[in-house]
């Protein structure tokens, strides 16, 4: 007589295909904000339209004032900054949230593998809302003065985006920057020394990774402000040299010479002001 078959489940089937699951949500994650940095939800504006209509550095363009801000404005900004901060960013956290789950699915309890890689990247995105929400302020603050162009959110003055070019390529060449790019370059050492257990561990060691990666890229994703925060062009710009810069070979030479270049544009923005 032959035994029946074991017929997986539904637990069972996910737990043997978690790098599918958790490759299948960072690709979610991406493609809708994505879509929705694209489209500008909740904006008067899509990325689209004001790609096209977009200026070089610290030249607004005639269209009035911008929206006044309130509380649900200013809300609507930081859903803005965080949308986009999640698709820039997300791609750059993948090759250590796949070892995360590696490395839980060898653990004990291999089934909540890609439960804990999803509270992971959830505790990473948690990093840059911090940053999304100083971004907003910064904004809001620049706007208040006159220093950037309310409807294309750029800012209004070529010397102060020389300037941001300029702190940019400056911050390249720190002992931060570097320390900070080389525990986002080797996840082995990152999650071997801050290792930690359980389902607010997970949580708490993406964030800690995302505190890293915030402070190797803060710099850059201020640059925004300089070409346009909903410019496209920067945007994508902006997400492949994250992602080249943590993932290909010679990151000291691609950090390095992102840097010298930020210099010298950062240089010519200001020499050429009016």
């Amino acid at each position: 007589m032959a035994l029946p078959q074991h017929i997986p489940g539904t637990a069972e089937c996910l737990a043997r295909n978690d790098r599918m699951v958790v490759l299948a949500a960072v690709a979610f994650v991406v493609l809708l904000s994505g879509l929705c940095t694209v489209f500008g939800a909740g904006m008067d504006m899509t990325a689209v339209e004001m790609t096209r209509m977009a200026r070089p550095i610290g030249e607004p363009m005639a269209m009035g004032a911008g929206t006044p801000w309130t509380a649900g404005y200013a809300m609507l900004i930081f859903v803005m900054w965080w949308v986009m901060m999640i698709a820039m960013m997300t791609p750059s956290a993948a090759p250590v949230l796949l070892l995360f789950t590696a490395i839980k699915k060898s653990g004990s309890r291999a089934g909540r593998a890609p439960l804990l890689s999803l509270l992971f990247l959830s505790g990473y995105l948690l990093a840059w809302a911090f940053f999304s929400a100083a971004a907003t302020a910064l904004q809001w603050r620049l706007e208040t003065m006159g220093l950037s162009d309310g409807p294309m959110m750029s800012l209004s003055s070529r010397t102060l985006g020389g300037a941001l070019l300029l702190a940019a390529g400056a911050y390249q060449f720190t002992p931060y920057k570097h320390a900070c790019l080389s525990h986002c370059r080797l996840p082995v050492q990152f999650l071997t020394r801050h290792n930690r257990t359980g389902l607010a561990g997970a949580v708490l060691m993406g964030a800690h990774h995302g505190t890293f990666c915030l402070g190797c890229c803060w710099a850059l994703m201020l640059l925004l402000f300089a070409g346009g925060i909903m410019n496209l062009h920067w945007i994508a710009g902006l997400a492949l040299f994250v992602l080249a810069e943590k993932t290909l070979p010679w990151p000291r030479f691609l950090t390095a010479g992102s840097g010298a270049l930020l210099l010298l544009a950062g240089s010519y923005v200001i020499v050429t002001a009016p």
